[in-house]
């Protein structure tokens, strides 16, 4: 947990003190759904996208077996286990619980799960392609993609909702 502290703390805190305020300048912008969606999408993503390709004083690494990885957080330092699976967990999180809102086309939970799945795809694959000493395991793409699913299902009664017809006379248009 030091590790995570002492690497990403002043990452973590920025995005502690920014998110609520972003939050609050959008209500009263009496922002709609899109933007509120729009905004969190990127608010919510970029301080792990910063986290995810800071480079380590590692060789990079692969681990391809699903599942490998988990008992090592769990019988490890409880801290660092901690903080491995709850940082997963949240690092497609809020693109699991805005998609939905902001596109139509992704208002689903397997969509999303779809989605978060080739999203910590291409970033495990990315980690691997720069060599920035980061591990890329199917264990991250894994917890990545249950982290977004669980959070769209939190999102659900938000979701973008457009009548069949309405959609068949936008597509006839």
């Amino acid at each position: 947990m030091q590790a995570v502290w002492r690497e990403h703390g002043t990452t973590v805190l920025l995005a502690a003190l920014l998110l609520p305020v972003l939050a609050v300048a959008v209500c009263r912008w009496r922002a709609n759904r899109r933007v509120i969606a729009e905004v969190g999408l990127v608010a919510g993503s970029l301080p792990w996208a910063v986290m995810l390709f800071t480079p380590q004083p590692a060789p990079r690494s692969i681990d391809l077996v699903p599942l490998h990885d988990l008992p090592s957080w769990i019988s490890g330092d409880l801290g660092t286990g901690v903080a491995q699976m709850g940082g997963n967990l949240l690092v497609l999180a809020a693109f699991g619980f805005f998609l939905p809102m902001r596109f139509a086309a992704a208002a689903s939970v397997p969509r999303v799960l779809l989605f978060a799945l080739l999203t910590s795809t291409g970033i495990e694959v990315l980690q691997w392609v720069l060599a920035i000493g980061r591990v890329s395991s199917v264990d991250d793409v894994l917890i990545n993609t249950l982290g977004a699913g669980a959070a769209a299902m939190l999102s659900r009664r938000w979701w973008v909702r457009i009548p069949e017809r309405e959609m068949t006379e936008r597509t006839l248009r």
